[in-house]
């Protein structure tokens, strides 16, 4: 595959990765956090800000990885 289009295909997938992450976050906070404390909110928002990184890491080191040598 080439450099480029594996770039722009991990750009896109990136970028969708945000969205869609951030809009299931916030759906899943709007709906079962509403009764809940400060506490609670902090906690959420705390581990879901931080997991959306283990899958952008996997398309990063998918991006980074260097084409098999042809011989």
């Amino acid at each position: 595959m080439p450099i480029r289009l594996k770039k722009l295909i991990g750009t896109i997938l990136l970028v969708a990765l945000v969205v869609i992450y951030a809009l299931i976050a916030s759906a899943v906070a709007v709906t079962r956090l509403a009764a809940y404390g400060p506490t609670a909110h902090f906690l959420f928002f705390l581990l879901s800000g931080l997991l959306w990184v283990l899958p952008a890491m996997a398309i990063i080191k998918w991006l980074i990885l260097e084409p098999p040598a042809k011989h």
